[in-house]
Parts: structure tokens; C-alpha cells; sequence
């Protein structure tokens, strides 16, 4: 019941309020994660991004997300990239492999940033990096820390939509010192902007 709940209204609470902003779906081997961003002028200089998300793996693991991230771009030399520093709050109920059931509650408050680099020139291709760290005094119930960093080669399609593979790793720690990884894998994913 839990996990309908946290899928449900993590999924539908932002369609319901917002009118612009970017729906993105990855599918690695083990997991799928779909997050729907907004963005705000009203926040920073620049605005920010606001995201929903939510995470389920093979072992049934279930991570909800909500970020803000604000970004700017560089006015330097180098022009194309892109960079933003934020926060990202995870909530989720781990279950494990069915040989070793590890049942834990918990979510954490991660801070972590992005950078983003759009190649110069026709070739519409930009690489992607991100991370963002929860120690375990911003976690809660029975996490004691989290983990999570993503790259990412993307390819515009169009002007609104972009595809991209990449990697990452999300590792939650409990017991105080067990690592348990919900996803390390490779996965492609869709970006669709409206």
C-alpha cells in the first residue's frame, strides 16, 4: 500500500499544477524511473527546475524524489556548459533480492549539483554529469545515508526532445555501515519538453 501511495502521489500531484516543464523516462536492465520537472523564475537568479520522480528496481524498491536545482550557464570561453547546485529530498521502502529480504523504511535530504556541456556546432550532442550525497544527519527512520551520481551522453532529436544513455549508481546506507545498491546500471532514457 505503501509503495502505491508514494508512486501515486509523487506521479500525480505535479501534472495537476503545473502547465510547462519536461517529462523524462529512463529504463535500465534492473529499474525505471519516470520524473516530471516544472521550472520557477521566482526562485534564484536564473530560477530552477523543481522535479517529481519515482524509482522501482526488480527487488519491488521503491525511491519517490523531489529536487530543486538551479542552474546558470557560463558567459566565459566556454560558452556551452551548464551548471546548477540544489537539493533533492528521496523517500523510499527497500525490500532487497528475495534471498536476502532487507525490509527498510526510510528518506533522506541529499545536497549535489549538475554540470551539463552542449558540444559547439550543428551536432546536437551534449554529455552530462550529476551527483548529489545524504549524510546520514539528513536521513531519516532507518536510512543512515545516501548516494547517487548519474552521466549521461545526450542527442537533441528535436528542439523539445532529447535521447540519452547513461550510467548510474544509487546506493542507500543503513545499519549504520551496509551499502545497499538500488541501481548501478546502464540505462537510455527520453526527455520530452513542453
Amino acid at each position: 500500500m505503501l509503495r502505491k501511495a508514494l508512486i501515486i502521489s509523487t506521479l500525480l500531484f505535479p501534472v495537476s499544477s503545473a502547465v510547462a516543464g519536461a517529462l523524462d523516462f529512463r529504463v535500465g536492465k534492473d529499474a525505471a524511473e519516470l520524473t516530471f520537472f516544472t521550472q520557477t523564475s521566482s526562485f534564484g537568479y536564473g530560477g530552477a527546475d523543481i522535479g517529481f520522480g519515482a524509482l522501482i528496481n526488480e527487488h519491488n524498491d521503491v525511491m519517490a524524489n523531489g529536487s530543486i536545482l538551479v542552474t546558470g550557464s557560463s558567459t566565459g570561453d566556454v560558452k556551452g556548459l551548464h551548471f546548477g547546485v540544489g537539493a533533492k529530498a528521496y523517500v523510499g521502502t527497500l525490500d532487497g533480492p528475495s534471498s536476502v529480504s532487507i525490509d527498510v523504511d526510510g528518506g533522506a535530504v541529499a545536497i549535489g549539483g549538475q554540470l551539463r556541456y552542449v558540444f559547439p556546432g550543428s551536432t546536437p550532442f551534449a554529455v552530462l554529469g550529476e551527483a548529489f550525497f545524504a549524510p546520514e544527519v539528513t536521513s531519516i527512520s532507518e536510512f543512515d545515508g545516501l548516494l547517487e551520481y548519474r552521466v549521461a551522453l545526450e542527442l537533441e532529436v528535436t528542439p523539445s526532445a532529447r535521447a540519452y544513455v547513461g550510467y548510474r549508481m544509487m546506493e542507500v546506507t543503513y545499519n549504520s555501515d551496509i551499502d545497499y545498491e538500488v541501481d548501478d546500471a546502464a540505462h537510455i532514457g527520453v526527455r520530452f519538453e513542453f
